[in-house]
C-alpha cells in the first residue's frame, strides 16, 4: 500500500513539474543573459518585472558625475539617476558590454532628464552611430538591433555640445529572431518606430516579450479615415505559423472600411534606405479566406498585391518589404475590389538601415590593449585611461593617439604618451614592450615621462620615422634593433643618463640626440647651489631664505647663464629642448640670457639659424626692429609671458637678448611653419592636409589655448589667435605662437581693466 502511495505522489510531482514548464512563461533563462546597466545607481536592484540591474561603477568608479534629478511629469516612477561625463580632453566614453560573436542583439540606451544639460552628442554602437541625443527633449531612447563581431560590443557617447549624459543601458540577445538581420547581415537596424494597436496605456514588452522589445501602444493612423479597433483577446494561430511579436500584441488590430493609412513623419531629410515589418493576425474569426483581400503601398508604391489575412491556411503573417525615403513615410492599405472585408494591421515595425563600420585593425587593436595593461600596472592614477575604451581610432582617436587607413580599416601611426597629454601625472615603469609589435606604428613619444629600465628591442619591419624617449630615467645601451630600423629618421634619447653613449659604427641612417652632458650638469649645478648655501647657513630655515634672496637677485640683476662660443659650441647632433610641463612646481623653467656677441655669431649675422645640424634648422630667432616702440610692448610681453609657461601645444621660449637696443627672443625652430602655409601657402600646393592631421592640429591648438585658460597662475588671453600663429614642428604638432597681444585675464580686485582692442584686422570679433 506504502509503495502504490509513492508511486502515485510521484506522478503527482512530475506531473505538477510538466505544467509549471506549460502555464508558467520561461524567462529567468532569457532574463539570465538580458545586460542591464543602470548608470550611477548606488546598488544593484531588480525591478517590477524582475530584470535585474547592475551599477556602472565597474567600468566609471567616478561619482562626480551622478545627478538623481525630480522628473517634469508628475506621473513619473522609474529610474531617475543619470551619469554626466563633463568635458575633458578624451572625445569619447564607452561602455563595454559583453556579446558572443555572430550573434544578434537588441541594444537600447536611455537618457533622461535631458533639458538639464542642453547638451547634443552622438552615440555609437562600436563605430557606427545610430542616433544623436539632443537635450530639448526630456528624454530619449536610442534602440538598435546588431550582429556581433567581437565577443565585446561598446556602446559609445561621443561629444558634440556640451556634455554627454546617459540614464540605463540594455543589451538583450534576439534568440529566434533571425529575421531582422537575414538580408543585412553587415548592419545596423536603428529603431525608428515599433507600435501596436494594442488598447491599453501601458507599452507591451518583458516578459510578455521574451527579447523585451517595447511595442508601444497607439496608433499612427489618419483619424480622418474612419478606422476601428477590432479586439481578440484568445488569440489562437492556425496552421504551422508563429509569431513574431508576443501573442498581447495580437489581440488588437486596427481596421477600416476601405483604406488604412498610416503616416510616420519626421525622418531625416537625406534619404535613407529602410526596413518596414508588418503584422496581421483575423481577430475576426468569421472572416474566411478570401474575405479579406487588400493591396499594400509604402509611399504610394506597390507593394504587395491582393494579401489575404487568411490565404494559404493560416491566420497569422507577417511580411517585410525595403523602402528608400527621405523626411516621411506612408504605410496604405487599399481593399481591392470584391473583397467583403477592409483592411486590417496589429503592429508594424520601421527600422533604417545603417551599414556596419569598419573599426581598427583587429591585430593593432589587441596589441593597443596590452600596451594599456602594461603601463595601467603602474600607472592606475591617471586619468587618461578612462577615455582609452571603445575602438581606438573611430569615431575619434583615444587621447594620444593619431591613426591612418591601410585596406579599409584604420591603424595606429602616431602613439603620443609625452606628459603634456597626462592628465594624472608622469608615467611610472617600464617602457611597455607591447609597443614594438605596432606593425604601423610611425611617430612615438614616451617624452618628459619617469619610464625606467631598458629599452626594448624593436621588430625590423617597423615603419617607425621618429622615435622620442627623451626625459625618463632609461638604463642600459641603445638596441640595434632600434638604431638599425630603416625608416628612422629621428631619434632623440637626451635626458636618460644611464643609456650608454656609445653608438655602433654601423649606426648612420638617423639623426640622435643624446644631451646627457647638458642635462647632467644642470642637475649638478642645482646640487652644488643647495650644498653651498646649507654649509654655509647651517640652518634650514636660513637656507630657505638666503635662497630665495639669492635666487631674486641673480634674476633681477644678473643675466642667466650667459654664453660665450668657446663654452657653449653647437654640434650637427645637439639640440636645445625643454620639458612640456603642466606643472611648474615639478620642473622649474630655464629661459637662457644670451650675448648679442653669441646671436650674431651663431646665425653669421642673421644669415642662419642657431643649430644647422643633423635635424635640420632646430633652432630660430625673433628680432625686434631697434626703431619699433610697439614692438617693445610686444617684446616685453612675450618675454613675461613664456618665461612662466610650459605645454606641448605652446610654443617654448629657449632665450632671450637684450643688448645694445637688440631685443631677441630664441625658440625651436617648427621645421613644418605655419598652418597658414600649410593651408594656403606653397607647402599647400606641395601636399595637402589629411583630416586626420588636420583634427589633430585643431585639438592641439585647443589643448594650448586650454592651458592658457586654465593656467595656475592666472588665465592668459591670446587676442591673436589665426593659421599664421600656429606652428607646426617635425611631427605636425600644433603649437600656438606669438604672445605679443596677449594678456592675463582681469581678476577680482584690479584696479582698472584695459579697454584696448588688439589683434590682427580680419580676425577678431566684429563686436
Amino acid at each position: 500500500m506504502m509503495k502504490k502511495f509513492e508511486y502515485w505522489v510521484l506522478r503527482l510531482i512530475k506531473f505538477s513539474i510538466i505544467c509549471l514548464f506549460i502555464f508558467v512563461p520561461s524567462t529567468s533563462a532569457d532574463e539570465g543573459s538580458f545586460v542591464s546597466i543602470a548608470c550611477c545607481a548606488e546598488s544593484n536592484y531588480t525591478d517590477s518585472r524582475n530584470i535585474s540591474w547592475i551599477s556602472d561603477f565597474n567600468q566609471f568608479p567616478n561619482t562626480t558625475g551622478c545627478h538623481t534629478r525630480v522628473p517634469s511629469k508628475a506621473d513619473y516612477s522609474g529610474y531617475n539617476r543619470s551619469r554626466v561625463f563633463y568635458q575633458n580632453s578624451n572625445q569619447k566614453r564607452c561602455y563595454k558590454l559583453s556579446t558572443k560573436k555572430g550573434e544578434d542583439y537588441l541594444i537600447r540606451a536611455t537618457f533622461l532628464f535631458g533639458h538639464i544639460w542642453s547638451s547634443s552628442f552622438s552615440v555609437s554602437v562600436g563605430v557606427t552611430p545610430i542616433g544623436v541625443v539632443d537635450s530639448s527633449e526630456d528624454s530619449a531612447v536610442v534602440e538598435g538591433i546588431f550582429r556581433a563581431t567581437e565577443d565585446n560590443t561598446y556602446l559609445c557617447l561621443v561629444y558634440g555640445k556640451g556634455t554627454p549624459y546617459i540614464s540605463e543601458v540594455e543589451l538583450r540577445p534576439l534568440q529566434g529572431l533571425k529575421y531582422y538581420l537575414e538580408d543585412f547581415p553587415s548592419s545596423v537596424l536603428k529603431l525608428v518606430t515599433r507600435n501596436s494597436f494594442a488598447i491599453t496605456k501601458d507599452d507591451i514588452r518583458y516578459p510578455y516579450d521574451t527579447s523585451d522589445r517595447i511595442w508601444k501602444s497607439h496608433s499612427s493612423a489618419d483619424p480622418g479615415t474612419g478606422t476601428y479597433h477590432i479586439s481578440q483577446p484568445n488569440v489562437s494561430i492556425s496552421g504551422n505559423a508563429t509569431a513574431s511579436p508576443p501573442l498581447q500584441v495580437l489581440q488588437t488590430a486596427l481596421a477600416a472600411p476601405d483604406q488604412l493609412l498610416l503616416l510616420h513623419n519626421g525622418l531625416p531629410t537625406e534619404s535613407y534606405q529602410y526596413l518596414v515589418f508588418l503584422y496581421f493576425y483575423e481577430v475576426d474569426r468569421t472572416v474566411q479566406a478570401g474575405q479579406r483581400v487588400f493591396d499594400i503601398f509604402l509611399n504610394d508604391e506597390l507593394k504587395e498585391r491582393r494579401f489575404d489575412v487568411s490565404g494559404n491556411g493560416s491566420n497569422y503573417k507577417e511580411l517585410s518589404f525595403t523602402v528608400t525615403a527621405n523626411g516621411s513615410l506612408n504605410l496604405t492599405l487599399v481593399k481591392v475590389s470584391g473583397s467583403e472585408n477592409g483592411p486590417i494591421c496589429n503592429a508594424y515595425e520601421i527600422l533604417k538601415v545603417l551599414p556596419w563600420r569598419p573599426e581598427t585593425n583587429k591585430s593593432d587593436v589587441e596589441v593597443i590593449l596590452e600596451v594599456k595593461n602594461e603601463v595601467l600596472k603602474s600607472n592606475q592614477e591617471s586619468e587618461v585611461w578612462e577615455g582609452w575604451s571603445g575602438c581606438p581610432c573611430l569615431p575619434v582617436p583615444w587621447d594620444g593617439i593619431t591613426c591612418g587607413s591601410v585596406g579599409g580599416y584604420a591603424v595606429i601611426t602616431v602613439l603620443d604618451l609625452s606628459s603634456g597629454i597626462q592628465r594624472g601625472g608622469f608615467l611610472k615603469g617600464q617602457v611597455p614592450s607591447s609597443i614594438t609589435k605596432l606593425a604601423h606604428l610611425r611617430v612615438l613619444n614616451l617624452s618628459h615621462n619617469d619610464f625606467t629600465g631598458n629599452i626594448p628591442a624593436f621588430l625590423p619591419s617597423s615603419l617607425l620615422t621618429s622615435v622620442d624617449l627623451s626625459f625618463n630615467d632609461l638604463w642600459g645601451s641603445l638596441p640595434i634593433s632600434l638604431i638599425s630600423l630603416p625608416h628612422l629618421d629621428i631619434l632623440n634619447i637626451s635626458c636618460n643618463p644611464h643609456v650608454a653613449k656609445d653608438i655602433p659604427s654601423s649606426f648612420n641612417g638617423s639623426t640622435l640626440t643624446m644631451g646627457q652632458e647638458s642635462c647632467s650638469a644642470q642637475k649638478a649645478s642645482n646640487q652644488r647651489i643647495i650644498i653651498g648655501a646649507a654649509a654655509a647657513s647651517g640652518s634650514l630655515l636660513l637656507t630657505i631664505v638666503v635662497g630665495i634672496i639669492f635666487y631674486t637677485w641673480r634674476r633681477n640683476f644678473l643675466p642667466q647663464g650667459n654664453f660665450d662660443m668657446k663654452q657653449h659650441h653647437m654640434t650637427k647632433n645637439l639640440i636645445f629642448s625643454l620639458p612640456s610641463m603642466d606643472d611648474l612646481v615639478m620642473k622649474s623653467i630655464s629661459i637662457e640670457t644670451f650675448t648679442l656677441e653669441y646671436i650674431e655669431a651663431a646665425t653669421q649675422r642673421y644669415k642662419t639659424l642657431i643649430g644647422e645640424g643633423g635635424f635640420g634648422s632646430e633652432v630660430a630667432v625673433k628680432v625686434r626692429s631697434a626703431t619699433s616702440t610697439q614692438g617693445t610692448r610686444e617684446f616685453e610681453n612675450e618675454l613675461n609671458l613664456l618665461s612662466a609657461i610650459r605645454h606641448e601645444n605652446l610654443v617654448p621660449l629657449l632665450g632671450y637678448c637684450c643688448e645694445n637696443d637688440q631685443e631677441i627672443l630664441v625658440y625651436p625652430f617648427m621645421s613644418n611653419g605655419s598652418l597658414q602655409d600649410r593651408l594656403y601657402g606653397e607647402a599647400a600646393k606641395r601636399k595637402i592636409l589629411d583630416w586626420p592631421t588636420r583634427l589633430s592640429i585643431a585639438l592641439g591648438a585647443a589643448r594650448g589655448l586650454t592651458h592658457l585658460h586654465n593656467f595656475a597662475g592666472r588665465c592668459i588671453i591670446h587676442r591673436d589667435v589665426k593659421s599664421s600663429n600656429i606652428l607646426l614642428d617635425h611631427s605636425m604638432t600644433a603649437k600656438v605662437a606669438d604672445f605679443g597681444f596677449s594678456k592675463y585675464a582681469p581678476q577680482e580686485g584690479d584696479s582698472c581693466a584695459s579697454l584696448e582692442v588688439r589683434g590682427t584686422a580680419g580676425y577678431l570679433d566684429p563686436e
